[in-house]
């Protein structure tokens, strides 16, 4: 604290059991004038300190008191992450090491508190973001900043802290625990395992809140990251270090992309952390089974703040995600974050916001809400060799109402991006799943990290779609078609059953490379439509059996020249001819 600016006097009450001498108040004040210039002291007996005193200073209070030490002693007996044998040894070295600290502390009171929020006076100095904790071992983040007054968002249960409750600042922001033991755990927004496979060994502590990447610590996007659908990879790619939104209406298959993208890291070295938000836990449990199943739970962490879990855990949990995910990235390895979903979330930071008396906005979200996505959306990058090569990869989803793209929190988060994949409901209860829109999706990055061999063998495909979409609507009423109409008909219907894909069964880069070849070759213009998800099955199997050299070349990246294309159309004539 700093010496007082202005001449008003300083009002210090000193609590104690016994009163002290003269000679210990005069010594006080000393203290206090030579610090905060004119003051006045008051003496109050209070028999619940125990012994001691504690003296309080403007903001400031020096407390010697014996309730005191015995809370600092709590407070330093915060054991982390130590097993059963560990504890007695580290209990005694705790105590034998522990010292009264003789530095001033911040302390605040509990003027309001409820839905999660405490509104506390005294803590003047207190900064957006810091960790307060409070008497009873709660803890906190300050989240609004007001003349005499603080808001703070409870991580933890509120019937512990009440009007009249005490609080002290940290000096420290929130943070997420990090290490590899989190890979394969599901664990909630603070880092604590959920799952019931017990503790977690940490080996570090990231804050939730960093800044993004600078422009020279980045390097362009240039390597694909396959989702293994190939309605996806073929037209949308992504690329590692991209931002792809998933956008669509309530149940048309946006969770379901995200985790088929999971699976298909299988054995490509890339490190997965699914972050839920708002969700049922049900249905974080079914994920985590899926991912177990699918042999991709050890190399993914889920990170959940579920529907049942306070507005302030959903409000933390993407920025938990991300620190974790971060500290796999800085290590050197491509990451891939799914957040499932910002409007979700964007409605637990409204929710904060309201009860916190911030001013509403559009739709009541408040102004800022544009910067709470940005900022945690940016933080995703392809470092540069320099900063250790490694990439975080975000596949953000969020739910549209009747299919309104135009809605507050698509639109800004559309605008952060570098792409969106648009699921359309019209299509995916037609059976066309997963229902790609194939007009209002793009991607902006990934076609510069596109496999060659994939970006050839796609050629017009996505042309075609349009003009099939677009003939199909044309053409709808009419009844008297002529023979190239058709013809496009058929090419585009065929093209449509062939992007439908069961889930969690990703497609190999080979699979689709050999199956966008027959298709645009136009292989599967006499076969009839019910049949050419069968046809396309023995057609892959007839290439894995008679024609493996293909599809090794393929699968390591070679580029697709003349040459194999020649080959490829060959065999697939060779197959339709049998």
């Amino acid at each position: 604290m700093n010496e007082r600016k202005d001449n008003s006097k300083l009002h210090a009450l000193l609590h104690c059991v016994t009163p002290p001498t003269a000679r210990q108040e005069k010594g006080i004040l000393a203290f206090l004038r030579k610090k905060y210039g004119s003051c006045e002291l008051e003496i109050v007996n209070d028999p619940s300190i125990k012994g001691g005193f504690v003296l309080y200073a403007g903001a400031d209070v020096y407390d010697w008191s014996v309730k005191g030490r015995v809370q600092q002693l709590r407070r330093s007996l915060e054991l982390g992450d130590t097993d059963a044998s560990g504890i007695i040894p580290l209990l005694k070295e705790k105590i034998a090491s522990f010292s009264l600290e003789r530095n001033a502390e911040e302390r605040g009171t509990v003027v309001s508190v409820g839905d999660g929020i405490a509104t506390l006076t005294g803590l003047d100095n207190a900064e957006y973001g810091e960790i307060i904790l409070f008497d009873s071992g709660v803890k906190g983040m300050v989240q609004d900043l007001r003349k005499n007054e603080v808001g703070c968002i409870l991580f933890d249960a509120e019937g512990d802290v009440g009007q009249g409750s005490t609080a002290v600042r940290t000096g420290k922001t929130a943070g997420m625990p990090v290490g590899d033991a989190f890979l394969g755990r599901v664990v909630d927004a603070l880092g604590t395992p959920i799952d019931g496979l017990g503790e977690i060994s940490s080996t570090g502590y990231n804050p939730v809140e960093t800044p993004a990447p600078g422009i020279l610590d980045r390097s362009p996007v240039d390597k694909p990251l396959e989702t293994g659908i190939i309605a996806i990879d073929s037209m949308f790619p992504i690329g590692r270090g991209q931002r792809e939104l998933i956008i669509g209406d309530r149940q048309t298959g946006k969770t379901s992309i995200a985790v088929d993208t999971i699976i298909n890291q299988k054995g490509k070295k890339v490190i997965c952390v699914y972050v839920a938000i708002g969700q049922k836990a049900s249905s974080v449990a079914r994920i985590a089974e899926t991912l177990r199943r699918a042999g991709s739970l050890g190399y993914t962490c889920i990170v959940a703040a579920t529907a049942s879990d306070s507005a302030p855990l959903q409000y933390i949990a993407p920025y938990a995600g991300c620190a974790l995910a971060e500290y796999f990235m800085k290590n050197g390895n491509d990451v891939l974050i799914v957040y499932d979903d910002l409007s979700k979330h964007a409605v637990a930071y409204r929710a904060l916001s309201l009860l916190l008396g911030r001013s509403p906005g559009r739709e009541a979200y408040p102004g800022d809400v544009f910067y709470l996505h940005s900022r945690l959306l940016e933080r995703s990058a392809r470092l540069s060799a320099e900063k250790g090569g490694g990439s975080l990869t975000a596949l953000p989803i969020v739910e549209t109402q009747a299919g309104d793209v135009s809605a507050y929190i698509p639109t800004n988060i559309i605008s952060i991006t570098d792409g969106q994949i648009f699921l359309e409901s019209n299509l995916f209860f037609s059976g066309q799943r997963p229902a790609v829109n194939v007009g209002l999706s793009v991607s902006r990055v990934g076609g510069a990290a596109q496999y060659a061999a994939l970006r050839k063998a796609a050629g017009t495909l996505r042309i075609d779609l349009a003009q099939y979409r677009e003939m199909e609507i044309f053409t709808q009423f009419s009844g008297d078609l002529d023979d190239a109409t058709k013809s496009q008909l058929i090419y585009g219907q065929g093209l449509m059953r062939l992007l439908r894909q069961p889930v969690h069964t990703p497609m190999s880069l080979s699979d689709q490379v050999i199956t966008l070849v027959a298709a645009t070759d136009r292989a599967f213009s006499n076969v009839p439509l019910a049949d050419v998800k069968t046809v396309q099955s023995e057609l892959l199997a007839f290439f894995a059996e008679k024609h493996g050299d293909i599809v090794n070349e393929i699968n390591n990246g070679k580029a697709m020249d003349d040459a194999l294309r020649a080959r490829i159309s060959e065999a697939v004539r060779e197959f339709f001819a049998k």
